[in-house]
């Protein structure tokens, strides 16, 4: 009886002791997957900790990017703004040489007008011009005082004085006290700004007399000797004019095809493109009269 309780103790104890080993080593892998699972949750808390601070790090560089580009912007605005303001100030500046050139240039003339006052002795009275006697571009006999306002003798003025006296003559329709107020700016003041403007003007007065060979005349002296006037243009024109009223189409159309060609934005310009049509025109309809002067 003995035998066989400690028989079967001897079975229970191989058993138990059979049964043991599996379970030790199971209970070893859990504690590894355990532990392993623990290494991932530490690694992810890790990696979502660093992920944060780039994050953050990102945001605060964008942060510094904007701030920065705002600071750029900021500092562009400003320095178009005084760029801005350095150039109208230079715009204001050369207006002011420019008005001060033509201030000095004109006061010059005037000093000049007042020495040759001062320098020649009053000539003695004479009466006054007749038409016909004081010619465009002739100059005066040698040691003649210069003439001013159309009376031979009189002391000399400044140039000023002097184009007005005659544009005033000019616009009172005095066509004949005109030219001769012109010729006489001209021939006292032959480098003035204005004397090519005289000299149109000596044209235009005998574009209005209808004496338009003289006119033509006069026209191309300002071509000829005053290249780089203000009335360039206008003389071109008023020249072809006046050859379409002595019946020289050709030349007339020369003339205005030049201003066409190099004064296209002008006023003359438009003009003469229209007077070209219209004699386009006339060779097409020979009937039309587009002979008679205009303005």
């Amino acid at each position: 009886m003995a035998r066989q309780i400690l028989t079967r103790s001897v079975m229970v104890a191989a058993l138990l002791a059979a049964t043991s080993v599996p379970l030790g080593a199971a209970n070893k892998e859990h504690q590894q997957m355990m532990a392993d699972i623990r290494m991932l949750q530490q690694q992810n808390q890790l990696l979502q900790a660093q992920l944060a601070s780039i994050t953050e790090a990102l945001r605060q560089v964008a942060t510094r990017l904007d701030e920065q580009a705002g600071v750029s912007r900021k500092a562009f605005a400003d320095q178009k703004l005084l760029v801005d303001a350095v150039s109208s100030d230079l715009r204001v500046v050369r207006e002011k040489v420019d008005d001060n050139t033509v201030r000095v240039s004109s006061i010059a003339q005037e000093i000049e007008a007042l020495r040759l006052a001062v320098a020649q002795p009053p000539a003695p009275a004479v009466p006054p011009a007749v038409e016909g006697d004081v010619q465009p571009g002739v100059s005066p006999a040698p040691g003649a005082a210069p003439l001013a306002g159309g009376v031979p003798g009189t002391p000399a003025v400044s140039p000023t004085r002097l184009f007005e006296m005659a544009w005033a003559d000019y616009v009172g329709t005095q066509y004949d006290l005109a030219v001769q107020g012109f010729s006489n700016f001209i021939r006292s003041f032959p480098r003035s700004e204005q004397a090519g403007e005289a000299q149109y003007y000596i044209g235009e007065a005998y574009y209005a007399q209808g004496r338009y060979r003289d006119a033509v005349a006069a026209y191309e002296r300002v071509i000829a000797e005053y290249p780089s006037s203000k009335k360039i243009p206008a003389a071109y024109y008023k020249r072809g004019q006046a050859l379409n009223v002595l019946g020289q189409t050709d030349q007339a159309r020369e003339s205005w095809d030049f201003i066409v060609k190099n004064y296209p934005n002008t006023d003359e310009g438009r003009l003469a493109k229209q007077r070209l049509d219209q004699t386009s025109k006339r060779d097409q309809d020979p009937d039309a009269d587009l002979s008679a002067p205009e303005p």
